[in-house]
């Protein structure tokens, strides 16, 4: 079982492919097993590897609170390049592996070639923090009183998940039997070290202005907790494009596989080319119609 150290952790990951690295970072109701429709796909043209975040087995559960933040899972991203050996990586994350994905890049822009972040921004709209982190905790208190299965059984049928029951019934009991199999602990802990004390997507506004690694934001316009954010950090980032998956919800790299990895692809693809560049300034005049210096 291939494992990397990070930070006294050990971290199982798989990989398949040559090529430049490109690294999945999972959800908190997935696992790497999520990403098998993006190995699949990418391993053809790159070396991908998708790990399993602490807390979540085979990698280790750490039983302290304090070991799960979202700086530690930032870091753990650069502690399995640093396990692997690797300068740099292309980093797709989704959800809170999103959120992982936008920080390692805030943190660590020399060690990312490019920013996959998809469906990040739960519970970073003003008016709804005090709700998202009632939310958080009363879910955190089910996985420790009712274990895995059920508490499962009522996460996989939230509402930016029925998007994906409705249309791959098979593909989201799978995705549902995946997370039933998880760490009640392991995902108790990381509901309050990682999703609880994250910060806002919209109090990172001057940091994002600065993020110059070429990046990708991907939502599903049903997945409304994360519409906003995903509009404000295509405005603040200066290297970034939006993607906005239609008639879709939260997974959108399982509900909708072919679009994800073609938005995916064609992003990677301008990337390697030195193609993805900068937002051109005169986009960006105040006006709706005329150039700069237009009176």
């Amino acid at each position: 079982m291939p494992t990397a150290r990070v930070d006294s952790v050990n971290l199982f990951f798989e990989e398949a492919g040559a090529g430049l690295p490109l690294v999945f970072v999972h959800e908190f109701a997935g696992d790497y097993r999520s990403w098998r429709l993006q190995m699949g796909f990418f391993s053809r043209r790159y070396r991908t590897l998708a790990f399993n975040a602490r807390g979540y087995p085979p990698s280790d559960v750490p039983t302290e609170p304090k070991a799960y933040s979202q700086d530690e899972a930032a870091d753990d991203i650069r502690g399995l390049l640093d396990a692997l050996g690797l300068t740099k990586a292309h980093v797709c994350g989704l959800s809170m592996g999103g959120y992982a994905t936008l920080h390692f890049g805030l943190r660590y822009p020399e060690r990312a070639l490019s920013l996959v972040v998809a469906g990040a921004g739960y519970g970073s709209v003003p008016g709804d923090r005090a709700k998202f982190h009632a939310d958080a905790e009363l879910t955190a208190r089910r996985f420790e009183a009712d274990g895995m299965p059920k508490t499962a059984d009522l996460y996989a049928k939230g509402p930016t998940r029925v998007q994906f029951m409705d249309k791959d019934p098979l593909g989201w009991r799978e995705f549902q039997r995946q997370l039933a199999e998880g760490s009640a602990l392991g995902h108790a802990l990381t509901l309050r070290g990682v999703q609880q004390t994250r910060p806002s997507i919209f109090d990172l506004g001057a940091a994002l202005e600065k993020l110059d690694v070429p990046t990708l934001i991907m939502t599903g316009d049903e997945d409304d907790p994360c519409l906003e954010p995903a509009i404000f950090m295509k405005r603040k980032i200066p290297t970034a494009g939006l993607v906005v998956i239609p008639k879709s919800g939260h997974t959108i790299n399982l509900e909708e596989p072919e679009a994800f990895n073609r938005a995916v692809l064609d992003f990677l693809t301008a990337v390697d080319a030195g193609k993805w560049t900068r937002r051109n300034p005169a986009s960006q005049t105040g006006s709706a119609i005329l150039p700069a210096g237009t009176r």
